[in-house]
């Protein structure tokens, strides 16, 4: 579905990785909205997506260094482009929706927002954003992160978590439209060959600090069952020694690709999952394989597993605490799982997405 036929529309975002959910759901709105221009601050080294403009950033040392360019890009969004939009889409998780691409009462600006920046609102919550580099000019950032976005016309989150920040942060109301995920891919069993008998547990993501991967191998140590680890990370080294120490049966598989990925998640017994997410791609995509999610009772698992009966949720970072709740999946019925991860569809997310720029850019 095609919409804005007759406005110039910019879609917006940040750097732009090979894999991640910010980019899966920045493809989907592109999808919506395919005449749009694409700006991004710059492709990471193995992006082959067309059609992506670069930004002056992208020419310089600091593309290398996230945390090193993160003061400068509220004003690489500013200098940008000279040209003038319609409507201009952000798809934020630091700067992005500050860009102006237009003059006030001609241009629309909407922003989707993956969170705002945890580097510099919640370094707590993700310790990256926690190192020197960043404490001093912290508080700065955030008078330029409000300042500069009072122009944003209309917000969506991904998720109620995320709304929450938006009104605690920024003092802006926002809608929730959760994330897209390719449920129709995942429910689709492999062939029955590939598929394992649900004899492992599975933990997916990215190996950093936040993700808590150490706490995975122990609740798997815990429970005395295998565990697959698949994804990739500098935490790498990190995790294998703590797997050894404690005596965990772990198997890495690292940057599986996405059949291998689908295969995972239905010969697994349960996807383990206890991060505080501002969303969480991954347990949807575990749920429309009929496999249930064991995970953090908080953040965006809130909205996407239904406890004690797609999943089980806790307060609890204490591995021993997990292993009665594997127990009790033989409770869950598969059927439901997948049934309930279809409200995450890419249909439901286009129709809410349209619906929202519609109303907004009437």
């Amino acid at each position: 579905m095609t919409i804005l036929a007759d406005r110039s529309v910019a879609l917006v975002h940040e750097w732009f990785g090979a894999t991640g959910g910010s980019e899966q759901v920045f493809r989907h709105i592109a999808d919506v909205v395919p005449h749009a221009r694409r700006f991004v601050l710059w492709k990471d080294p193995g992006v082959t997506e067309v059609g992506l403009q670069e930004s002056w950033l992208a020419r310089t040392p600091l593309r290398h260094s996230k945390t090193i360019a993160l003061p400068v890009m509220p004003l690489v969004w500013r200098t940008l482009s000279r040209e003038h939009f319609d409507v201009v889409l952000s798809s934020s998780h630091a700067f992005a929706h500050t860009v102006r691409l237009g003059q006030p009462g001609h241009t629309r600006h909407l922003s989707y927002i993956h969170s705002p920046a945890r580097y510099v609102w919640s370094p707590d919550f993700d310790g990256r954003g926690s190192g020197p580099l960043l404490a001093m000019p912290r508080r700065a950032l955030q008078t330029v992160d409000v300042r500069l976005s009072r122009h944003v016309d209309s917000y969506a989150a991904n998720s109620r978590e995320v709304q929450a920040r938006i009104r605690r942060f920024w003092d802006r109301d926002s809608i929730v439209i959760h994330p897209p995920v390719d449920v129709e891919y995942f429910v689709a069993a492999p062939s029955s060959d590939t598929v394992q008998s649900r004899d492992y547990l599975l933990g997916i993501g990215r190996w950093i600090p936040y993700k808590n991967f150490d706490l995975i191998i122990s609740i798997a140590a815990a429970a005395r069952m295998p565990l697959i680890i698949a994804g990739s990370g500098p935490e790498e080294d990190n995790l294998r020694k703590h797997a050894d120490r404690i005596g965990a049966e772990v198997t890495f598989e690292v940057r599986p690709d996405r059949d291998r990925l689908r295969q995972l998640y239905w010969g697994a017994r349960a996807l383990l999952f206890p991060v505080h997410e501002d969303f969480g791609i991954i347990p949807v995509e575990a749920q429309a394989c009929g496999t249930p999610v064991l995970g953090l009772r908080r953040g965006g698992l809130l909205e996407t597993v239904v406890d004690g009966e797609t999943g089980f949720l806790i307060d609890s970072t204490r591995a021993e605490d997990y292993v009665p709740l594997l127990r009790r999946l033989g409770e869950l019925d598969p059927a439901q799982i997948q049934a309930h991860a279809k409200m995450f569809s890419g249909t439901e997310f286009a129709a809410k997405l349209t619906a929202w720029m519609n109303n907004e850019c009437p």
